[in-house]
């Protein structure tokens, strides 16, 4: 029998599956107008805080032109105490649509969902993967 979800954890699944369709306009439609998306870890020359859903479209709008994402395997959903918070481990599998090359970046998000939309995005995605050699993220969503 499959574990029970939460809404939070329905609204993230939810948005996976439109990144692998590559539906940037509808990932966008899940977050709140005033949601805050955060890169915690992010170098230096790449943005750490989106504002509102108007940043992260324009974050998000040309992603699918850098990284053809494919799948994410290993996804593994925590509760918190809070119903509405989620942490996610994950990975992210495809390749760079520039170069062919493979795209395989680890991921950790703490994610809030308020009325079936993302009102913080916290991705500690690794930058350590930006500086492995024949890495080329340029223009990555930056």
């Amino acid at each position: 029998m499959p574990e029970p979800t939460s809404p939070a954890e329905d609204v993230y699944r939810h948005g996976l599956r439109l990144m692998l369709d590559k539906d940037i306009p509808a990932w966008v439609d899940l977050w709140a107008e005033n949601g805050v998306m955060e890169f915690p870890f992010a170098p230096d020359g790449w943005p750490r805080r989106l504002e509102n859903r108007e940043a992260v479209a324009a974050y998000m709008r040309h992603y699918p032109d850098h990284i053809d994402l494919q799948e994410f395997p290993e996804l593994r959903v925590h509760q918190t105490t809070d119903p509405e918070t989620i942490v996610v481990e994950m990975r992210g599998i495809g390749r760079l649509v520039e170069t062919g090359r493979p795209f395989d970046m680890t991921y950790i998000a703490v994610v809030t969902v308020r009325n079936g939309h993302f009102t913080s995005y916290r991705d500690y995605w690794n930058p350590l993967q930006l500086l492995e050699p024949g890495a080329d993220f340029t223009g990555s969503s930056r």
